[in-house]
Protein backbone atom coordinates (compact mmCIF):
# COMPACT_ATOMS: atom_id res chain seq x y z
CA UNK A 1 0.00 0.00 0.00
CA UNK A 2 1.34 3.19 -0.76
CA UNK A 3 2.16 5.92 1.98
CA UNK A 4 -0.82 8.30 2.70
CA UNK A 5 0.04 12.31 2.00
CA UNK A 6 0.76 12.68 5.60
CA UNK A 7 3.06 9.87 6.00
CA UNK A 8 4.90 11.24 3.28
CA UNK A 9 4.47 15.10 4.27
CA UNK A 10 5.85 13.14 8.12
CA UNK A 11 8.47 11.58 6.52
CA UNK A 12 10.08 14.72 4.48
CA UNK A 13 9.74 16.42 8.12
CA UNK A 14 12.15 13.79 9.44
CA UNK A 15 14.68 13.96 6.59
CA UNK A 16 14.78 17.75 7.27
CA UNK A 17 15.25 17.24 10.64
CA UNK A 18 17.88 14.54 10.35
CA UNK A 19 19.78 16.70 7.66
CA UNK A 20 19.53 19.75 9.99
CA UNK A 21 19.87 18.62 13.60
CA UNK A 22 16.90 20.53 15.14
CA UNK A 23 14.04 23.17 13.66
CA UNK A 24 11.39 25.71 14.91
CA UNK A 25 8.00 25.16 13.63
CA UNK A 26 8.20 28.14 11.60
CA UNK A 27 11.39 27.07 9.26
CA UNK A 28 9.83 23.52 8.69
CA UNK A 29 6.42 24.75 7.70
CA UNK A 30 8.78 27.01 4.99
CA UNK A 31 11.05 24.41 3.94
CA UNK A 32 7.49 22.28 3.17
CA UNK A 33 5.07 24.88 2.17
CA UNK A 34 2.69 24.38 5.00
CA UNK A 35 1.06 26.77 6.74
CA UNK A 36 1.20 27.38 10.74
CA UNK A 37 -1.96 25.00 11.13
CA UNK A 38 -0.36 22.27 8.94
CA UNK A 39 2.98 21.82 10.28
CA UNK A 40 1.83 21.63 13.66
CA UNK A 41 -0.51 18.70 13.08
CA UNK A 42 1.96 16.90 11.77
CA UNK A 43 4.54 17.77 14.92
CA UNK A 44 1.83 16.76 17.20
CA UNK A 45 1.26 13.52 15.69
CA UNK A 46 4.99 12.74 15.55
CA UNK A 47 5.38 13.99 19.19
CA UNK A 48 2.94 11.40 19.91
CA UNK A 49 4.61 8.71 18.29
CA UNK A 50 7.93 9.71 20.13
CA UNK A 51 9.35 10.71 16.76
CA UNK A 52 9.93 13.90 17.79
CA UNK A 53 10.64 15.90 20.89
CA UNK A 54 11.09 19.57 21.60
CA UNK A 55 14.30 21.37 22.84
CA UNK A 56 14.73 25.02 23.63
CA UNK A 57 17.15 26.91 21.86
CA UNK A 58 18.33 30.59 22.40
CA UNK A 59 19.60 32.61 19.50
CA UNK A 60 22.99 32.90 18.74
CA UNK A 61 24.55 36.11 19.72
CA UNK A 62 25.45 38.43 22.37
CA UNK A 63 22.40 38.28 25.47
CA UNK A 64 19.59 36.71 23.32
CA UNK A 65 16.42 38.37 24.72
CA UNK A 66 13.12 36.91 25.04
CA UNK A 67 11.93 33.28 25.58
CA UNK A 68 13.92 30.89 24.22
CA UNK A 69 12.80 29.27 20.83
CA UNK A 70 11.06 25.66 20.59
CA UNK A 71 12.99 23.85 18.10
CA UNK A 72 12.03 20.18 17.54
CA UNK A 73 15.06 16.89 17.29
CA UNK A 74 14.39 13.70 16.04
CA UNK A 75 14.17 11.21 18.98
CA UNK A 76 16.88 8.07 19.17
CA UNK A 77 14.03 6.10 18.05
CA UNK A 78 12.98 8.00 14.91
CA UNK A 79 17.39 8.05 14.34
CA UNK A 80 16.61 4.44 13.99
CA UNK A 81 14.65 4.02 10.52
CA UNK A 82 17.74 5.62 8.76
CA UNK A 83 19.94 2.46 7.93
CA UNK A 84 22.93 2.15 10.13
CA UNK A 85 24.72 0.21 7.68
CA UNK A 86 27.04 -2.94 9.12
CA UNK A 87 27.02 -1.80 13.34
CA UNK A 88 26.66 -4.86 14.67
CA UNK A 89 29.52 -6.75 12.86
CA UNK A 90 31.57 -3.35 13.07
CA UNK A 91 30.90 -3.56 16.57
CA UNK A 92 31.99 -7.25 17.02
CA UNK A 93 35.10 -6.49 15.22
CA UNK A 94 36.28 -4.05 17.22
CA UNK A 95 35.30 -5.89 20.67
CA UNK A 96 37.40 -8.47 19.17
CA UNK A 97 40.55 -6.34 18.43
CA UNK A 98 39.93 -4.35 21.96
CA UNK A 99 40.68 -8.04 23.52
CA UNK A 100 43.50 -8.91 21.67
CA UNK A 101 45.08 -5.85 20.70
CA UNK A 102 44.38 -3.87 23.76
CA UNK A 103 42.86 0.32 24.05
CA UNK A 104 46.00 0.94 21.87
CA UNK A 105 45.36 -1.27 18.68
CA UNK A 106 41.32 0.58 18.82
CA UNK A 107 42.88 3.56 18.39
CA UNK A 108 45.14 2.43 15.61
CA UNK A 109 42.37 1.31 13.77
CA UNK A 110 40.44 3.87 14.34
CA UNK A 111 43.52 6.69 12.89
CA UNK A 112 43.37 4.21 9.82
CA UNK A 113 39.76 4.22 9.09
CA UNK A 114 39.91 7.93 8.48
CA UNK A 115 42.76 8.25 6.41
CA UNK A 116 40.96 6.99 3.36
CA UNK A 117 38.32 10.33 4.33
CA UNK A 118 40.48 12.29 5.15
CA UNK A 119 42.58 12.16 1.66
CA UNK A 120 39.36 12.40 -0.70
CA UNK A 121 38.37 15.76 1.97
CA UNK A 122 42.01 17.50 1.49
CA UNK A 123 41.50 16.98 -2.59
CA UNK A 124 38.15 18.62 -2.11
CA UNK A 125 39.38 21.85 0.05
CA UNK A 126 42.74 22.17 -2.30
CA UNK A 127 41.25 25.58 -3.26
CA UNK A 128 39.57 26.70 0.87
CA UNK A 129 42.62 28.72 1.14
CA UNK A 130 44.43 29.38 5.32
CA UNK A 131 41.40 30.78 6.65
CA UNK A 132 40.14 28.29 9.31
CA UNK A 133 36.49 29.40 8.81
CA UNK A 134 36.71 29.08 5.16
CA UNK A 135 38.19 25.28 5.56
CA UNK A 136 35.97 24.38 7.15
CA UNK A 137 33.17 25.62 5.41
CA UNK A 138 35.06 23.72 2.39
CA UNK A 139 35.25 20.65 4.53
CA UNK A 140 31.83 20.86 5.19
CA UNK A 141 30.79 20.78 2.08
CA UNK A 142 33.29 17.41 1.92
CA UNK A 143 31.90 16.12 4.57
CA UNK A 144 28.28 16.68 3.23
CA UNK A 145 29.31 14.55 0.12
CA UNK A 146 30.54 11.55 1.92
CA UNK A 147 27.10 11.41 3.96
CA UNK A 148 27.73 13.74 6.99
CA UNK A 149 24.99 16.37 6.31
CA UNK A 150 27.50 18.95 7.34
CA UNK A 151 27.60 22.90 7.97
CA UNK A 152 29.53 24.99 9.09
CA UNK A 153 28.68 28.40 10.83
CA UNK A 154 30.14 31.40 11.77
CA UNK A 155 29.84 32.48 15.92
CA UNK A 156 31.53 35.27 17.64
CA UNK A 157 33.89 33.01 19.36
CA UNK A 158 34.87 31.83 16.16
CA UNK A 159 33.07 28.70 13.68
CA UNK A 160 31.15 25.93 14.48
CA UNK A 161 31.30 22.43 12.11
CA UNK A 162 28.04 20.53 12.51
CA UNK A 163 27.64 16.85 11.40
CA UNK A 164 23.70 15.61 11.22
CA UNK A 165 24.39 12.24 10.64
CA UNK A 166 27.55 9.66 11.83
CA UNK A 167 27.87 6.74 10.12
CA UNK A 168 29.20 4.98 13.06
CA UNK A 169 27.05 6.56 15.68
CA UNK A 170 26.20 3.28 17.10
CA UNK A 171 29.69 2.19 17.09
CA UNK A 172 31.14 5.38 18.39
CA UNK A 173 28.96 5.24 21.30
CA UNK A 174 31.04 1.79 22.72
CA UNK A 175 34.36 3.33 20.61
CA UNK A 176 34.49 6.67 21.17
CA UNK A 177 38.38 6.46 19.58
CA UNK A 178 36.13 6.44 16.39
CA UNK A 179 35.34 10.03 17.46
CA UNK A 180 38.55 11.43 18.37
CA UNK A 181 40.32 9.99 15.24
CA UNK A 182 37.43 11.78 13.40
CA UNK A 183 38.11 14.91 15.61
CA UNK A 184 41.97 14.98 15.03
CA UNK A 185 40.84 14.72 11.13
CA UNK A 186 39.00 18.08 11.32
CA UNK A 187 41.77 19.48 13.08
CA UNK A 188 44.39 18.35 11.04
CA UNK A 189 42.20 19.68 7.67
CA UNK A 190 41.52 22.70 9.40
CA UNK A 191 44.76 23.74 10.25
CA UNK A 192 44.06 24.57 13.73
CA UNK A 193 43.28 23.13 16.95
CA UNK A 194 39.29 22.27 17.24
CA UNK A 195 37.26 21.24 20.57
CA UNK A 196 34.30 18.48 19.80
CA UNK A 197 31.66 20.28 21.65
CA UNK A 198 28.88 17.36 21.35
CA UNK A 199 28.29 13.95 19.59
CA UNK A 200 25.71 11.81 17.67
CA UNK A 201 26.79 8.90 19.56
CA UNK A 202 27.00 10.64 23.39
CA UNK A 203 23.34 11.54 22.69
CA UNK A 204 23.45 14.78 21.40
CA UNK A 205 21.35 15.57 18.10
CA UNK A 206 24.64 16.44 16.47
CA UNK A 207 27.81 16.44 16.58
CA UNK A 208 29.38 20.11 16.99
CA UNK A 209 32.82 20.83 16.82
CA UNK A 210 34.34 24.62 17.93
CA UNK A 211 36.91 26.13 15.65
CA UNK A 212 38.05 29.12 17.67
CA UNK A 213 38.94 32.39 15.48
CA UNK A 214 42.56 32.78 14.85
CA UNK A 215 45.07 34.77 16.97
CA UNK A 216 45.10 38.30 15.66
CA UNK A 217 48.59 40.06 15.45
CA UNK A 218 48.26 43.63 16.71
CA UNK A 219 50.38 46.61 17.79
CA UNK A 220 51.07 47.73 21.03
CA UNK A 221 49.27 51.42 21.89
CA UNK A 222 51.91 52.54 23.16
CA UNK A 223 53.97 54.84 19.83
CA UNK A 224 57.15 54.35 21.33
CA UNK A 225 56.84 50.27 21.61
CA UNK A 226 57.92 48.29 18.91
CA UNK A 227 56.71 44.89 20.40
CA UNK A 228 53.96 42.84 18.79
CA UNK A 229 51.23 41.37 21.14
CA UNK A 230 48.63 38.96 20.22
CA UNK A 231 44.89 39.15 21.01
CA UNK A 232 43.65 36.10 21.97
Amino acid sequence: MAPSADARTRDRVAQLLFESGAATAAELGARLGLSSAAIRKHLEAMLADQLVEVRETRPQGPRGRGRPAKAFVLTAAAREGFPHFYDGIATAALRWIAEHGGPDAVTAFATAQVTALEERCRTAMLEAGDDPIARAEALAEALSAEGYAANATTIASGGQLCQHHCPVAHVAAEFPQLCDAETALISRLIGTHVQRLATIAHGDGVCTTHIPTPPRAVSTTDPTATTVRTDR
